[in-house]
C-alpha cells in the first residue's frame, strides 16, 4: 500500500500538497485514484448545480418576463391605486430577479435561452411544461390589453394569481427532483421566490374579493360580533356552545401571538419597505378539541356531536332547541346517529379512552385506548349510559345506519386514521397484502338485546378490481393543471339509501356507488374520478336516487380554499346522474362568494330540502357559511339562498364555521365548529314559492328520524302536491 501511494505521488508532477498531504480523488472500484491540484479540487466543490436547476432558471426568466409585460399593461387602463401599486412591485421585483437569474446562468457558462417575443406574450415553447404553469395564453393577454377599468382589474388579478401560483408550482417541481436546488444560493433564491409569490397571492386574493359585489366577500371579523350577510333565509336563533364545551378563558380558540426578537426584526424590515409585517401565532393546542360536528334527529330530539362528547336538545316552537343534557366523552370525531333508544357515536382520536376519561392515553400501545364505535342507551336522554363498544383498526371517522329492526342494527364504519398496532388490537396490520386493514370498510352489527355484544361481522373489500384489493385510484395528479388526488384506501363518508338498496361512497380518491340489497355484502357497481377533486368527502342522493352530489374537501377543511383566485372546480361539488347503473358527470358547483385568507372554507356536509319535483340542497362551507342550491337541472346548479359571517379573527385563521347544515321538520340546523348552533327558516323568493316551502315543511320522513349518511325517501300528501302544482301554475 505504501509503495502504491508513493508511486501515485511520484507519477503526478502537478500534485499539490495542502499542509503536507496530497488531495486525492478515489476512482471507481478497479480504477486508479487521481491526485488533484488545488484548483481542480476547488472547481469540483463548485459543481453543485444540475440540469434541472438550469432549466428552472431559464424557464423562470420567461415566466417572470410575462409578469413584467402584464404589469406594463396597467398604465392607462386603470386608476385603481392598489392595482397600480401592485404592478409597480411586480415590475421591480420580477426585473430584479430576471437580472439575478440571467447572471447566475452566465456565471456558470449556461445560455440564458430567453427565446420569446416581447409583444403580446407569444412565447416560444422552448421551456416545455414550465411555460404551462400558470402562464397566460396569447388570447388572454390580448383580452387583458383590450380591457379597462374594473374589468381590467378583475382579469389582471385573476391572471396574475394564476401566474404566481404557477411560479410556486415550478419551485415545488424543482425541489421534488433529486439533487436539484442543492447549491445554497439556488436553494435560498427558490425559497424566496415561493415565499414572495405566496405573500403576493394573498394580497391579490384580497384585492379580487374587494371587487366582488357579493355582500359575503368583505364581512367584518369577530367572534360574537362578526358581520353577517343573509339572503332568502331567516335566522331563527343563534345559540352559543353549552358550558363545558369550550375554554372559558379563550372561547374563540385564539392562538397567542409570538413576540420575539425575530418578529421585531421582521417588523423593522417591513417598516423599511413601507409595509406592515404579518403577525405570527403559536399553535397551543388542537383547534378541534371542542369542535361541534354532526347532528342527528329523532322526533323532537336533536343530538349535536362534538369532539368532546355530545349535547342533546329538545326542539320547541319555531324549531328552537332547548338544551336538556351535555355528555362529556372526548375522542373525536363525535359523529352521531339515533335508532330508537340507541345512539351510535364515532370515535377516531388516539387520545380517546374506554371510560370517556378526560386524561387521555399515552404510548403506541395502551389497553385503555378506544378507537371505534360507542353505543349509548338514551332511553333517559338526561342520563345516557354507554352499553357497548366496537374497537376498529382505524377508528371511526363516520358511520352509516344501513338497516335496523327489532333485533339488531347494521351499520357501515369508515375509519380514515392510522392503523393501530396489532399488539393493541389483534389483526390490525398496515402492511401490504390481503391482511392489511387498508382498502376496506367495516360492517358492524349491534344486537339490541345485548348491545355489549356488538361486533364487526366483516370488512368488505369495496375497492377491489381485477383481484387487486387496491383496485381504484392510486394517488397523484391526473396530468398538467389537475388536482393531486388522495389514493383510495378508505371511505370518508358512505351515504346509504336503504329503501332504494343504494349507497354512494366518497372514498378519498374515488366516488363509488354500491348495491346494498344485502347490507352485509355491499357490491360496488361503478366508480369515478375527478381531475379537480383532492379528497372525495361526502355524498348525497336526490330524493329519487337518480342523482348524486359528491363533495371535495380540498385542504382537509382547515385551509382557506374559497379565495377569489382559487379554481372553481377545486374544493367544490361534483353532480352526477345515475344512468343505467353508471355515474355520469354533469357539472361542478362551488360557493360563488370569495372568502378571505383567514377563513377555512371548502365544500362540506349538507342534505336535501324536500321540495316536490325539485332537487334542493343545503350545504355547510365552514367559514364560507351555508349555501342553498338548486340542482334540478344537473348541468346548471344555482344558488338560491345563503348565510355567512365574517372570519372569527382578523389576524389569524381559526378553524371554524359550519360543519353541517341539515333540513329537519321545516328548519335548517347548522352546527358552527367554534361559535355554536344556528337555526334557519326558508323565506319565499323568486326561487321558491311559499307553497313549495310549506311542502318542504310538511314532508314526511319514515320514523320521523334523520341521521347523517342515511337517507330516507320523503313523501307528501296528495293535498300538498296539489297545492305546490297550483302555485307553479300561478294558481
Amino acid at each position: 500500500m505504501k509503495a502504491a501511494v508513493a508511486a501515485l505521488m511520484v507519477s503526478s508532477s502537478t500534485a499539490a500538497f495542502a499542509q503536507g498531504v496530497p488531495i486525492v480523488k478515489p476512482g471507481a472500484p478497479g480504477e486508479r485514484n487521481t491526485v488533484l491540484t488545488v484548483e481542480q479540487a476547488s472547481q469540483l466543490a463548485g459543481a453543485t448545480y444540475t440540469p434541472a436547476d438550469v432549466d428552472f432558471m431559464q424557464g423562470m426568466i420567461v415566466h417572470h418576463q410575462q409578469a413584467v409585460e402584464m404589469a406594463a399593461l396597467v398604465d392607462g387602463r386603470t386608476n385603481n391605486e392598489d392595482i397600480v401599486a401592485l404592478a409597480g412591485r411586480i415590475n421591480a421585483s420580477q426585473k430584479d430577479e430576471i437580472d439575478f437569474m440571467a447572471g447566475w446562468l452566465t456565471d456558470r457558462g449556461e445560455p440564458v435561452a430567453m427565446q420569446m417575443a416581447h409583444h403580446g406574450g407569444d412565447h416560444s415553447m422552448h421551456h416545455g411544461h414550465h411555460e404551462m404553469m400558470g402562464m397566460a395564453t396569447p388570447a388572454q393577454m390580448a383580452e387583458l390589453a383590450a380591457s379597462s377599468g374594473t374589468a381590467f382589474d378583475r382579469l389582471f388579478l385573476q391572471l396574475m394569481i394564476r401566474h404566481h401560483a404557477g411560479a410556486i408550482d415550478m419551485v415545488d417541481d424543482l425541489h421534488s427532483q433529486p439533487g436539484a436546488a442543492y447549491e445554497p444560493v439556488m436553494f435560498e433564491f427558490t425559497n424566496d421566490v415561493a415565499g414572495d409569490q405566496k405573500t403576493e397571492v394573498e394580497r391579490m386574493n384580497e384585492l379580487l374579493a374587494g371587487l366582488s359585489d357579493d355582500p359575503r366577500a368583505t364581512l367584518a371579523a369577530g367572534f360574537r360580533d362578526a358581520g353577517e350577510a343573509i339572503s332568502n333565509l331567516r335566522l331563527v336563533t343563534a345559540m352559543p356552545k353549552p358550558a363545558g364545551f369550550f375554554d372559558p378563558a379563550n372561547p374563540a380558540g385564539l392562538q397567542p401571538r409570538i413576540e420575539d426578537d425575530d418578529e421585531e426584526d421582521a417588523n423593522q424590515d417591513s417598516a423599511d419597505d413601507g409595509e406592515e409585517a404579518e403577525p405570527r401565532f403559536s399553535s397551543r393546542s388542537s383547534p378541534l378539541d371542542f369542535a361541534n360536528t354532526d347532528i342527528a334527529f329523532s322526533g323532537n330530539m336533536m343530538v349535536a356531536g362534538n369532539y368532546h362528547g355530545f349535547n342533546a336538545y329538545e326542539l320547541g316552537e319555531d324549531g328552537v332547541p332547548t338544551l336538556v343534557s351535555s355528555i362529556v366523552c372526548p375522542g373525536g370525531q363525535g359523529d352521531v346517529s339515533i335508532v330508537g333508544d340507541i345512539l351510535v357515536m364515532s370515535v377516531q382520536d388516539s387520545r380517546a379512552r374506554l371510560d370517556c376519561g378526560l386524561e387521555g392515553v399515552q404510548g403506541d400501545v395502551n389497553e385503555e385506548r378506544f378507537r371505534g364505535v360507542r353505543v349509548f342507551d338514551i332511553s333517559d336522554i338526561r342520563n345516557p349510559v354507554q352499553v357497548g363498544q366496537v374497537q376498529t383498526c382505524r377508528g371511526s371517522h363516520t358511520h352509516s345506519i344501513v338497516d335496523a329492526n327489532d333485533e339488531r342494527i347494521v351499520l357501515y364504519n369508515s375509519g380514515t386514521s392510522y392503523v393501530r398496532d396489532d399488539e393493541e388490537l389483534e389483526g390490525c396490520f398496515n402492511s401490504a397484502g390481503d391482511e392489511t386493514a387498508l382498502f376496506s370498510i367495516d360492517v358492524i352489527e349491534i344486537p339490541l338485546a345485548d348491545p355489549s355484544a356488538a361486533r364487526i361481522t366483516s370488512s368488505p373489500r369495496v375497492f377491489a378490481k381485477g383481484g387487486n384489493i387496491a383496485g381504484l385510484w392510486r394517488g397523484g395528479d391526473h396530468g398538467d393543471g389537475t388536482q393531486e388526488t388522495s389514493d383510495t384506501n378508505q371511505c370518508h363518508d358512505i351515504t346509504v339509501f336503504p329503501s332504494l338498496n343504494l349507497a354512494a361512497g366518497a372514498c378519498s380518491g374515488n366516488g363509488i356507488i354500491m348495491d346494498i340489497s344485502d347490507p352485509y355484502n355491499p357490491q360496488r357497481f361503478d366508480d369515478v374520478t375527478d381531475t379537480g377533486f383532492a379528497y372525495w368527502h361526502s355524498a348525497t342522493f336526490n330524493n329519487d336516487g337518480t342523482k348524486v352530489l359528491f363533495t371535495d374537501e380540498w385542504g382537509g377543511g382547515g385551509r382557506p380554499r374559497c379565495q377569489a383566485g382559487d379554481p372553481m372546480n377545486w374544493g367544490a361539488n361534483a353532480i352526477y346522474e345515475v344512468v343505467n347503473g353508471k355515474l355520469e358527470f354533469r357539472s361542478n358547483y362551488k360557493l360563488p362568494a370569495p372568502q378571505s385568507s383567514k377563513e377555512n372554507c371548502v365544500a362540506h356536509n349538507g342534505s336535501i330540502i324536500p321540495v316536490p319535483g325539485r332537487d334542493i340542497f343545503v350545504q355547510a362551507w365552514y367559514q364560507g357559511g351555508i349555501s342553498v342550491i338548486d340542482f334540478t337541472d344537473a348541468k346548471n346548479p344555482k344558488e338560491i339562498a345563503f348565510f355567512d359571517r365574517g372570519p372569527i379573527d382578523n389576524d389569524q385563521l381559526i378553524t371554524g364555521g359550519y360543519w353541517s347544515a341539515y333540513w329537519y321538520n321545516g328548519r335548517i340546523y347548522a352546527t358552527e365548529i367554534t361559535r355554536g348552533l344556528d337555526v334557519f327558516a326558508l323565506e319565499p323568493s323568486e326561487f321558491l314559492t311559499a307553497e313549495e316551502i310549506a311542502a318542504a315543511e310538511a314532508a314526511q320522513y319514515p320514523g320521523d328520524v334523520f341521521n347523517p349518511q342515511t337517507q330516507t325517501q320523503v313523501t307528501w300528501s296528495d293535498e300538498v302536491l296539489e297545492m305546490v302544482e297550483a302555485s307553479r301554475k300561478g294558481g
